[in-house]
């Protein structure tokens, strides 16, 4: 009986080496992108002089680290990151959710095609791009708001690279735009794998749409949305760049509404030239993003442990 077992178990690693070999690029990938690199994170502890090398700096403890707690704008800075994040996480998530309900009531191929491509347009765009197009909407000598739709109302013109109020909405919208097509997709994506024979149920019930929505469809993606949730999450206190520095066109009148940890710590870098400062800045990101993933996946875990990611 052991010699029958140690054949099949010789057999079943024999048949596996197909998988195996097909394993290896995406392994070496994930090692050389994502393993080798955390040994910089030593960076963030020293005193970086590139005549001794990184691994031979002095060390500096956690004084790179006071470069983003020991300032006035520290609270600015992470209060901005936290609040913009949060906003695009629940904005993003509910505008996908409903756009992927309306592309799956879609019936005819071709349109349902055109529209996951068109909305999907925007994620694939560039944000300097972005930013020239956000340019050429809100600029005050030839902008389309100013020239076009303003004068309209009669009112006067709008100095929108000056005025900090009206920023956090604009960069809500821009990310919503931009962002939503990709999640869309990955919803559609849960929605069309629902057995269509719930809603068959549903509608001999007498159920209409919002009933089949709100008792079917929603439930049912609903680890979808706490996986991708999720992992947002784990992404809080990291900020799309391009979003807050281009779009923006780094304005200086703007700083205090547009300015966050990834800006600011980039901001220093072209002030003072120190790559410790960024390290500790990334690692500090790093680890409260992964506290806050655990955290979130606790809760999920407390309230229905089969969404939960782990």
């Amino acid at each position: 009986m052991a010699s029958i077992k140690s054949c099949k178990s010789r057999k079943v690693w024999i048949d596996c080496i197909p998988y195996f070999l097909m394993m290896i690029p995406g392994l070496l990938y994930l090692l050389i992108n994502n393993y080798l690199p955390m040994a910089g994170l030593i960076i963030a502890f020293k005193d970086v002089n590139f005549s001794k090398g990184l691994f031979n700096s002095d060390w500096a403890g956690f004084k790179n680290f006071q470069f983003l707690f020991g300032t006035s704008d520290a609270l600015i800075i992470t209060r901005n990151t936290i609040l913009y994040n949060a906003s695009f996480i629940v904005i993003n998530t509910v505008v996908a959710v409903g756009v992927a309900i309306l592309l799956n009531e879609i019936t005819k191929k071709f349109l349902s095609r055109f529209y996951q491509s068109a909305i999907l347009l925007p994620y694939l765009i560039s944000m300097v791009i972005v930013s020239y197009l956000v340019f050429s909407v809100l600029s005050v000598e030839a902008g389309f708001i100013n020239n076009s739709i303003l004068p309209l109302f009669g009112k006067d013109t709008v100095m929108w690279y000056s005025e900090a109020s009206y920023w956090p909405y604009i960069l809500v919208l821009v990310n919503s735009w931009k962002g939503y097509g990709f999640f869309c997709i990955i919803y559609l994506a849960s929605i069309i794998g629902i057995d269509k024979e719930y809603y068959e149920a549903a509608i001999i019930d007498g159920a209409g749409k919002w009933k089949q929505i709100w008792t079917i469809t929603i439930p049912l993606i609903q680890p979808t949305i706490v996986m991708m949730v999720l992992l947002a999450i784990g992404r809080i206190f990291y900020s799309d760049f391009g979003l807050f520095y281009q779009v923006p066109m780094n304005s200086g009148a703007l700083y205090d509404t547009t300015s966050v940890i990834d800006t600011y710590v980039y901001r220093g870098l072209l002030q003072l030239g120190d790559i410790g400062m960024s390290s500790a800045a990334g690692l500090y990101q790093s680890v409260v993003g992964f506290i806050l993933v655990l955290a979130a996946n606790l809760v999920v875990r407390k309230i229905n442990r089969d969404n939960a990611l782990f």
